[in-house]
């Protein structure tokens, strides 16, 4: 298993004060009820727009690509509305870190979990798809409360963030890996564990192929799914935490398990991964992490396409 950051008196170094000045800051802010934590959410991502503007034209780039037979007023709205998530997730983040597991639990209705309980009972491992929704890391939250599985991170380059998010990750969880530990997600997994995987994200050419995704026709995507799926034989769990409308909470979508994954070559478990994160994505595409460059790995002599 990767070795977790532990606390020690170094992270009270003057050098991280202003880092503790903005955790304690986001834990008063996560105090206050929760229709006032949605609207201060909000609006702080609506006025985040004002600031990222570099990030505002990438949202925008991604939704002209994928979704090119929207107009542009319509994309424009799920841009502002995807902000307004931005301005959320940071707030749902601390809910996520400091919330007691009763008041998480309060704001969240649950769906499909018995499926994943059944598959545990089976000792069946399960690659849990954790697409990067804004509401993600409350997602993570309240999916450990129900059925506790290992986290896969990365590292943080700041030693009290990285301890931090660590601490927060485990408290509804058995462990957290390193993302680069690919022996150590194909042990759990091949145990019988729940191990949550991210494959929607460009991570650069090394261990990538290009393959369609929503609109984009040579889209670079990772190729680990088909390995942690061939070399651990687990089947796919997709999960979604979805915001209610107008600060009513939270639902967590647990869908309807993979068991047999197409696994011919890296190309062809790719191009259907990305069909099942397209299902996903629409299911709440204004809460999804538009403002990520997605697709700025090209193949060799292919212009940016930002």
């Amino acid at each position: 298993m990767t070795h977790l950051p532990q606390f020690n008196r170094s992270l009270l170094h003057p050098k991280y004060w202003l880092t503790w000045l903005g955790i304690g800051l986001l834990w008063l802010l996560v105090l206050l009820p929760y229709p006032l934590i949605y609207r201060l959410g909000c609006f702080m991502g609506r006025m985040a727009m004002h600031v990222m503007k570099d990030r505002v034209r990438i949202a925008q780039r991604n939704l002209q690509l994928c979704f090119p037979h929207k107009s542009d007023a319509e994309r424009q709205e799920l841009v502002v509305k995807n902000f307004e998530s931005v301005g959320m997730g940071l707030m749902e983040t601390g809910m996520a870190w400091f919330w007691p597991d009763w008041r998480v639990a309060r704001w969240f209705d649950v769906s499909g979990v018995e499926a994943v309980k059944q598959l545990l009972a089976e000792k069946r491992g399960i690659l849990l798809i954790g697409v990067h929704f804004l509401t993600l890391e409350l997602g993570a939250r309240i999916f450990g409360m129900q059925t506790p599985g290992i986290g896969v991170y990365r590292p943080n380059d700041n030693p009290l963030i990285d301890w931090l998010q660590t601490w927060g990750r485990v408290r509804s969880n058995k462990a957290m890996l390193d993302r680069k530990d690919f022996k150590g997600m194909v042990k759990a997994l091949k145990s019988g564990e729940i191990v949550w995987y991210a494959p929607d994200h460009d991570y650069g050419p090394r261990s990538s192929v290009f393959v369609p995704f929503f609109a984009v026709e040579q889209a670079a995507t990772t190729s680990g799914t088909w390995m942690l799926a061939r070399m651990s034989k687990a089947c796919i769990v997709p999960f979604v935490p979805r915001r209610k409308p107008n600060g009513t909470g939270y639902e967590l979508l647990v869908l309807e398990p993979e068991l047999d994954i197409p696994l011919g070559s890296a190309e062809e478990t790719a191009s259907w991964m990305n069909k099942v994160v397209e299902k996903c994505i629409l299911l709440a595409p204004d809460q999804y992490m538009w403002l990520h460059r997605r697709f700025k790995t090209r193949p060799e002599g292919v212009p940016s396409r930002y």
